[in-house]
């Protein structure tokens, strides 16, 4: 029996991202279209979206309890395959850049105001009240910023069934009761036992009270946030919702990210190719786009890659702390991509003219050079202090390149330690460390420059990461499972 979903998200690669929410809200949806699900994507009519959607038509206006009125565009992108929604408020969505933050990084004063109107608009659309003829039998929220979802549709007498996501825990929504009066909230909503919190209101909250079910990015997620460590505060809402909170791991854009049919590489490759022939070529250009010498291209020590964001969550301190000392103490060069805390981003940029043949660097992001990076670094390093799920090791692990990641979240559910027995079992396909310490990632770094030193044995680990199933499949047949629950 076909199920009509409406997935409702802030961020949608490739029209808008800032963070792994843009990428699953691309993926996971064309995965379900796969299956027997009828689906419509929905987000702001962000400035940026605009000028990325096409055969944009005027579906009708929405009225909301404050008097506005909404207008509700339909567009569509070749990389999706179903119907997009915008809910088009240009005094709230009609901005430059990041969608929740000005250009000094500071949240947007009223983004209650703006993600309290798009979800609002969401629980209208998928109760059908543009009379459209398709009426949501599931609406899946995203984040906090689609958490009053739940809640708004709570107050209909037959509502959809409603599965709210968390993305990462550590980014929410609150606001005073001022506030709370102003978007004329119903009354009890301002309750502990609803989205109170510690004195005032949690958008996030309210999510996870309202729908009935709440999902995580991994499995080890959903079990870290109902700790005192992981849980933001929200580790005892959650343990006390624990009965319907589960974890299903992301998948990545197998397609997107193939080194067999990558455009974005100097030579492509396969688990059955000649992979360090393909790698070498791969490393050669990344280089060359960074500007780095004929002397630091010849080199052949290990290339380590890092790429995200450049943030006390990614550990980005504790890999700068270390990279000195592995410097010194071994033939590895570094290229780490990405932008960030201004602090962070200094302390690189002295580092990679310190060590100006070892350590190239690009503050910002590049969709090119994140793929030559994957397919052109031996090692890939990401170790963060927490992870809800993690892509980038995937990817790496696709592109023949094992990771270093800290034992937290979704990389310690996708990245298997090469530890004597793991290797002899041939399932190991990366390195682990468990302490949030430069010394501990200097470590797990070290034992992973050992083993490149094997070329046999290092064979085995990228061959056994190239093998594993990263896709959508069984993630998108899971979330199935749960949109067609009782």
């Amino acid at each position: 029996m076909t199920v009509n979903v409406l997935f409702a998200g802030s961020e949608l690669f490739p029209l808008i991202k800032t963070g792994g929410l843009a990428d699953v809200a691309h993926s996971l949806p064309n995965a379900l279209a796969q299956l027997d699900v009828d689906m419509r994507l929905v987000l702001p009519a962000y400035r940026q979206v605009l000028s990325g959607i096409s055969g944009l038509r005027v579906l009708g206006w929405v009225k909301v309890s404050t008097g506005r009125e909404v207008r509700i565009l339909e567009g569509n992108h070749p990389e999706l395959t179903m119907p997009i929604w915008l809910v088009d408020e240009p005094e709230l969505f009609d901005r430059p850049g990041n969608p929740y933050t000005d250009a000094g990084g500071n949240d947007w004063p009223d983004n209650p105001v703006r993600f309290a109107l798009f979800s609002r608009v969401v629980a209208s659309l998928a109760m059908d009240d543009l009379a459209l003829g398709w009426r949501a039998d599931v609406v899946h929220a995203n984040d906090w910023q689609t958490g009053l979802v739940p809640a708004y549709l709570s107050t209909e007498s037959v509502p959809p069934r409603t599965l709210f996501t968390v993305h990462n825990l550590a980014y929410d929504c609150q606001f005073d009761f001022t506030v709370f009066q102003g978007l004329q909230l119903p009354s009890y909503w301002w309750s502990l036992e609803y989205g109170e919190f510690y004195g005032r209101f949690s958008m996030l909250k309210a999510g996870i009270i309202f729908c009935d079910q709440i999902t995580t990015v991994s499995p080890r997620y959903a079990q870290e946030i109902r700790t005192t460590e992981f849980g933001y505060a929200y580790a005892d809402i959650l343990e006390a919702n624990a009965g319907k909170l589960v974890g299903i791991l992301n998948g990545i854009d197998d397609v997107t990210w193939d080194p067999r049919i990558d455009p974005h590489l100097a030579a492509r490759y396969h688990v059955n190719s000649k992979i360090r022939t393909a790698k070498r070529a791969n490393r050669e250009a990344l280089l060359k786009a960074l500007d780095a010498s004929e002397k630091a291209r010849g080199q052949r020590g290990p290339l380590v890659g890092s790429v995200g964001r450049l943030v006390y969550q990614k550990g980005t301190d504790l890999l700068l702390d270390a990279i000195p000392a592995l410097l010194a103490d071994s033939d590895a060069q570094f290229v780490i991509i990405g932008s960030g805390e201004t602090k962070l981003e200094r302390q690189l940029s002295e580092l990679a003219l310190a060590w100006p043949d070892r350590l190239f660097c690009h503050i910002g992001y590049s969709e090119t050079l994140a793929h030559q990076l994957e397919a052109g670094s031996d090692i890939f390093v990401m170790p963060s202090r927490y992870e809800p799920c993690g892509l980038n090791q995937m990817y790496s692990l696709r592109y023949g390149t094992p990771p270093v990641v800290r034992e937290t979240g979704g990389l310690a559910d996708t990245v298997e330690d090469a530890d004597p027995r793991s290797l002899a079992r041939g399932e190991a396909n990366g390195f682990v460390f468990k302490e949030a310490s430069s010394a501990a990632l200097g470590e797990a770094l070290r034992r992973a420059f050992v083993l490149h030193a094997r070329p046999k044995q290092w064979m085995k680990l990228i061959k056994t990461g190239m093998r594993g199933d990263y896709g959508w499949r069984n993630s998108a047949q899971a979330y199935l499972e749960l949109y067609r629950a009782d």
